[in-house]
């Protein structure tokens, strides 16, 4: 036995451990966590029956029986969805839906500006290339993916007995089950799940409010609270007649779903329960100070000032004219959604000394891992190691995001790139005529998509700026050699060397490049090697491909596997304290409570917002605040039908404590009894951090309260059809 004193030290110790895991973010306090459903039983289910859920384990997620997993879905490549009746009808949220939506739109028929409602399921419109992905099951295959690996063996060999394993684990499970199946990694590849999903190829553009309310404060509201946005838009899956997934078809039918989200119109007040389903996409919570550092001191104002430099050239071309307003917003609203998102980030981990509270953790785990020789062999230089890969890592990683953020933001560059292979089909000896008239017609197509939304004059402008920002600032040992091209013929003058390519290149008209296309020949590559935007597009791509990339992927392979080694050691550290594993764009759950924010000093914000704030913003003289006309009449008549809250007003939004991330747009929002409150479609600026550490104060998510959603659908849109769909309960 121990000595008193001993004991007294031992439990000490302990307990310092525990407050430095919860300032590292080790610890799910409060509502946080991006938890695996299939281990809820496990895990979580009793902290949320505490908290107030009324289901069980098996009602959220079974692979025995029908339950609120299947109702989930992963919408196009990084949204969420719900299905929400027994037809495979889909609420997600507006900015899920603004690429295919903008897509579909024409000036005669601009379903982006003015909305859109199919008044019958024949006149839903189909959405080529998106899907929707519904997760069949999971199970855990850490023991035979990790088989054959043992602590000696090396990073290289480890991945590649890792992607061995996994290959032929995929194979085996996916015979016969028409499933696509896949082995994702967890804890920075310290366990493994294998995955089976449907994927869904027929999808249908249903409905979508104006921008006026799905877009309503537009950028300037973004990432912020108090918000007023009606972020919401309606799609269908369609199947083929046995139910199963199938490409586009007249003759396929709605799909019936094992199980789809009823609808409460009972509100909310502080404090209840809610949870949240869905696909968050990325989260770093686990990484070293240098990490954090290089990504919020560092990574994040390099790309916001480019991105910054993007949005103002492409904003005032918008301004000026109706077709560019058209065929930029998707792109423009893409750009600053991730631009504003940084900034909130780097000044969240300020404010919270994160990279402080990041050296004090690593000070108590080094004095862990020192307390033990089998610990110190594991883990006593793993630190150390970080600092110098992450200083090293540095210029390249920055130079990496000058080509990434900056020149690939200049259009044509990319599609020139497009061309390459066509060039490289053309040098081959051997190649088939057939085969080079396939890649010629992909090209066509790829062609007329590409110039459907694309503005040469804005686009010139782009490649003055981002050449110029990258000239100027990228590390010398990485710039392309097209950079001393410039310098030479054109004496670093961006502007005129961007006039010239745009006045000598084929490649930046349509007309030009059909012309090149309709009459090619196999010796007409010599006019497309000798086109200036294809050489600087080439020279671009070659020294990224071919250098930056290699080194970059170098140093990420050795962080990651110093991760791995430290996920292991953080989890060794917490001992019985059960963790989260990051978020990978896989089924997660996340549980909290409805609360208020208090962001700044005298600074307080209620749970929920209202119609009425709303009117308080419009300003018809700023787009972002203009108020749909219709949208104000039924204000102004209190014409809210059953979907008022008890105290007679119009909510709006509301915020709670889940943890979510990228991905989880568009999750639904429940409540105790799984049925349907919000849908999730932001962060509140002050806790865009939590990708990298969560702060339980500053930290909400943002959702549409569901009553909103259901009177725009039917008072505004006038689509009735679709709430006599849905299960509503009063």
């Amino acid at each position: 036995m121990l000595p008193i004193l001993s004991i007294r030290i031992l439990m000490k110790r302990r307990f310092i451990i525990f407050l430095l895991l919860c300032m590292n973010g080790l610890v799910s306090l409060a509502d946080e966590g991006m938890w695996i459903p299939a281990l809820l039983e496990k895990l979580n289910i009793r902290k949320m029956q505490e908290m107030g859920l009324k289901l069980s384990a098996e009602e959220i997620f079974s692979v025995n029986s029908n339950c609120l997993k299947d109702a989930i879905v992963l919408f196009g490549g990084g949204c969420t969805g719900g299905i929400v009746s027994a037809q495979g009808l889909i609420l997600t949220n507006h900015h899920c839906g603004y690429g295919s939506i903008q897509r579909l739109s024409t000036l005669e028929h601009d379903y982006l500006t003015n909305g859109f409602w199919a008044p019958t399921m024949g006149d839903e419109i189909s959405c080529p290339g998106l899907t929707v992905t519904l997760m069949v099951r999971m199970e855990e295959v850490t023991g035979k993916v990790l088989n054959g690996i043992t602590e000696s063996t090396d990073q290289q060999n480890r991945a590649k007995i890792i992607k061995q394993n996994s290959e032929a684990i995929e194979k085996e499970a996916a015979q016969g089950t028409g499933y696509e199946v896949k082995v994702r990694s967890f804890f920075a590849g310290n366990q493994f799940f294998l995955i089976f999903n449907e994927v869904f190829k027929d999808i249908r553009f249903v409905g979508a409010p104006p921008s006026a309310v799905g877009n309503f404060g537009g950028d300037t509201d973004n990432w912020m609270w108090p918000r007023h946005t009606g972020d919401f838009s309606v799609f269908r899956i369609y199947a083929g007649k046995d139910n199963k997934p199938s490409a586009y078809s007249i003759e396929n039918v709605p799909y019936k779903p094992k199980w789809f989200l009823p609808i409460s119109l009972k509100g909310y007040e502080k404090g209840d329960f809610t949870f949240v389903l869905g696909y968050p996409a990325n989260t770093r919570e686990y990484i070293p100070a240098d990490g954090v550092d290089l990504i919020a001191f560092k990574e994040d104002p390099l790309r916001i000032g480019l991105r910054q430099k993007r949005l103002d050239i492409i904003r005032t071309a918008m301004e000026s004219d109706p077709l560019i307003r058209l065929q930029y917003a998707s792109k423009a609203a893409s750009i600053a959604n991730a631009w504003k998102k940084m900034i909130g980030e780097s000044r969240g981990i300020r404010l919270q000394s994160g990279v402080a509270r990041k050296r004090e953790f690593e000070q108590t785990f080094q004095a862990w891992a020192e307390s033990d020789p089998v610990l110190k062999q594991k883990y006593g230089s793993l630190l150390q190691a970080f600092q110098k890969v992450y200083k090293d890592f540095t210029p390249a990683d920055l130079s990496g995001y000058f080509i990434t953020e900056g020149v690939f933001g200049i259009e044509v560059i990319r599609y020139a790139n497009g061309f390459e292979r066509l060039e490289k089909l053309c040098a081959s000896k051997t190649v088939k005529e057939e085969d080079l008239r396939k890649e010629l017609a992909g090209i066509v197509k790829s062609t007329r998509d590409f110039f459907r939304n694309y503005n040469a004059g804005v686009d010139q402008q782009l490649m003055s700026a981002m050449l110029s920002e990258t000239g100027r600032n990228m590390d010398k040992q990485y710039l392309p050699d097209i950079f001393g091209e410039i310098k030479e013929k054109f004496h670093d003058n961006y502007n005129e060397y961007a006039a010239y390519l745009f006045g000598h290149s084929f490649l930046v008209d349509s007309c030009g490049v059909f012309a090149f296309l309709n009459s090619f020949k196999r010796s007409g590559i010599k006019e497309l090697k000798k086109d200036p935007v294809y050489r600087l597009s080439q020279s671009i791509y070659r020294t990224y491909q071919k250098q930056m990339q290699l080194v970059i992927a170098g140093y990420n392979a050795k962080i990651d596997s110093l991760q791995r080694i430290y996920m292991a050691g953080q989890m060794e550290m917490a001992g019985s304290i059960t963790l989260y594993p990051d978020a990978n764009s896989t089924f997660r759950i996340a549980f909290g409570r409805v609360n208020d924010l208090a962001p700044a000093d005298a600074v307080a914000y209620r749970h929920f917002t209202t119609l009425t704030g709303m009117m308080q913003k419009q300003d018809d003289a700023v787009s972002d605040y203009a108020v749909d006309p219709k949208l104000k009449e039924l204000y102004e008549k209190q014409d809210y039908g059953r979907f008022a809250d008890k105290d007679g007003t119009m909510h709006i939004a509301f915020i709670a404590g889940n943890h979510t991330s990228g991905g989880n747009s568009g999750s639904p929002v429940l409540d105790e009894d799984g049925k349907l409150i919000g849908i999730n479609f932001d962060r509140n600026w002050e806790g865009t951090q939590s990708d990298l550490m969560y702060d339980p104060s500053q930290c909400r998510n943002i959702s549409l309260d569901i009553r909103y959603c259901l009177f725009i659908i039917d008072k505004l849109g006038g689509a009735t059809r679709l709430i006599e769909e849905m299960q509503i309960a009063e």
